[in-house]
């Protein structure tokens, strides 16, 4: 499977970064053998559609899932349209996101979970997420922010106890 991650580097090790359309780097990874690609993120300075010409490349690329902290709606609707998957929340290192992915910590979300142009604001300015449009689309949305949030819980957790335990 073809994995692309947002990234703020280009290699396993770089940080997720937390934007799609703006994200400095694309890693993208074979998840059965983890030999990657990086490619700098072209659309990162568009004055506008940055996310949809984003969302093109990795289409182009023929990538399979794209993991991002967060996406948003005109990228969201050019990834789906390519039958590509999304996930969103991802955190830490491009290799920890692909590995909460494929352990099933990271779930995949049915809508996108940030404004538009929120890209274009600084990460910690960018709104979490949309204002749902059905009572459905918010139970949707509040459950893959619970099976998120508890996946983060359980990873602080077993950090606590692998410390714990390192003496």
């Amino acid at each position: 499977m073809k994995i692309c991650v947002t990234a703020t580097g280009s290699d396993l090790n770089a940080q997720v970064d937390p934007r799609f359309g703006r994200c400095q780097n694309f890693v993208i990874v074979d998840s059965d053998t983890m030999v990657f690609d990086a490619m700098a993120n072209e659309a990162i300075a568009a004055p506008g559609g940055a996310g949809i010409q984003a969302a093109q490349a990795m289409v182009n690329k023929g990538v399979d899932v794209v993991i991002s902290g967060n996406i948003g709606p005109n990228a969201f609707q050019v990834l789906s349209t390519a039958s590509v998957k999304v996930a969103t929340g991802a955190y830490g290192t491009v290799q920890e996101a692909i590995m909460m992915y494929k352990s099933g910590k990271l779930a995949e979300t049915g809508t996108s979970t940030a404004p538009a142009h929120a890209g274009m604001q600084q990460p910690s300015q960018a709104a979490p997420t949309v204002t749902p449009q059905s009572r459905e689309e918010e139970l949707e949305e509040l459950s893959n922010l619970t099976s998120r949030l508890e996946n983060e819980l359980e990873e602080v957790k077993n950090k606590i106890s692998e410390l714990k335990r390192r003496g």
